[in-house]
Parts: C-alpha cells; sequence; structure tokens
C-alpha cells in the first residue's frame, strides 16, 4: 500500500511539473513562456543561460513568416551577430512538437548547432519536427501573451540588404528584457 501510494505521489509530481518561466518584453508587448526542462534539459539550460546573463536583452526579432515563425535572439540592434556560447546536442525527439505557441531553438542544417536563436511558432509546424531525422528542438510554450504573438505575425515585412535576408520586420522589432520569473 505505501508503495503505491508513493507510485501514486510520483505520478502526480510529474504530471503537475511547471518548468521555469520567462517573461519577454518585447516592443510589441509581453509575453511569458513556462520552459520544458525535462523533455529538453540540455536546450533549457542553454536558453537560461543566455537570459540570465542578460545577452538578450536589445536583441531583435528578425524573421517573422506570419502563419510559420517568428525568430530572434541572435541579431543586435545594428544586425550585428551577437556572441554565442558552444552549440547545445539537438533534443528534438523529446516528444513535443511544433504546435502553435510552442518555442523552440533554431539551427543549421546540423542538427547540433543550436546556440542562441529561438522562434515561436505562429502555427502548427509539425514538418518541423523529428521524423525520418532531426527536427528542431521544441523546449516550451507561451502561457501569456498570446494577443502579442498576433501583433508581432501582423507587422509588415521586407528585405534586408544588410543581412541579405526575406522576412525581416520593416520596423525593429526588439526583445527589450528577458528575465526568469521563478528566480531559481
Amino acid at each position: 500500500m505505501a508503495r503505491l501510494f508513493l507510485l501514486l505521489a510520483a505520478l502526480l509530481s510529474a504530471a503537475t511539473h511547471a518548468g521555469p518561466r520567462v517573461e519577454l518584453i518585447t516592443s510589441h508587448g509581453t509575453l511569458q513562456l513556462e520552459l520544458d526542462d525535462q523533455a529538453a534539459p540540455a536546450t533549457v539550460a542553454n536558453f537560461l543561460r543566455y537570459v540570465e546573463d542578460g545577452s538578450y536583452d536589445g536583441s531583435l526579432f528578425h524573421r517573422l513568416i506570419p502563419g510559420f515563425v517568428v525568430q530572434g535572439g541572435g541579431y543586435g540592434a545594428d544586425y550585428a551577430p551577437l556572441p554565442t556560447y558552444d552549440p547545445v546536442q539537438n533534443e528534438s525527439a523529446n516528444g513535443l512538437s511544433n504546435l502553435a505557441g510552442t518555442l523552440a531553438m533554431a539551427r543549421t542544417q546540423d542538427p547540433d548547432s543550436a546556440t542562441r536563436q529561438f522562434y515561436i511558432n505562429l502555427a502548427d509546424n509539425r514538418s518541423l519536427d523529428a521524423g525520418a531525422g532531426p527536427g528542431y528542438t521544441v523546449f516550451g510554450r507561451v502561457v501569456e501573451g498570446e494577443e502579442v504573438l498576433a501583433r508581432m505575425a501582423a507587422e509588415p515585412t521586407g528585405i534586408n540588404v544588410q543581412l541579405r535576408a526575406r522576412d525581416m520586420p520593416r520596423q525593429p522589432m526588439v526583445l527589450q528584457q528577458a528575465r526568469r520569473l521563478d528566480g531559481d
């Protein structure tokens, strides 16, 4: 009976686990994120490192594709790339899916190349999940501020000659401050 009680208590604890929370104060409003440190421990630790050292503050959301993603964290106000820590190992086979409102790491063709750039899914993008090969690691979700995402997604985009990139917000979309809310 005692074992059954302990098992039930452990299951209940796992089911109610709330991961670390982060607030992103942007030029379009505030988002609150809940990170899943059980499904993607290395990715969450990596993201929190940038949050805690303040290096996301003042960075740009440099890519916006309505109905797809808004991506940021990698460039400063002058569109210069920001310094990175070592890449994190891909954790895309963690059972989390690139659904609308989830947070995931951007990367190059190398599955283990994610550093500081992240994106928020504006739609269900299951094609980015792990399948026949590695996908893009989902490690959290927006828990407050869905209306902010809608405002961001409505911004006009164009080409940025300096970065030679399409899908750039025409007006800077700034991540003014990223801060951890749970104090751990």
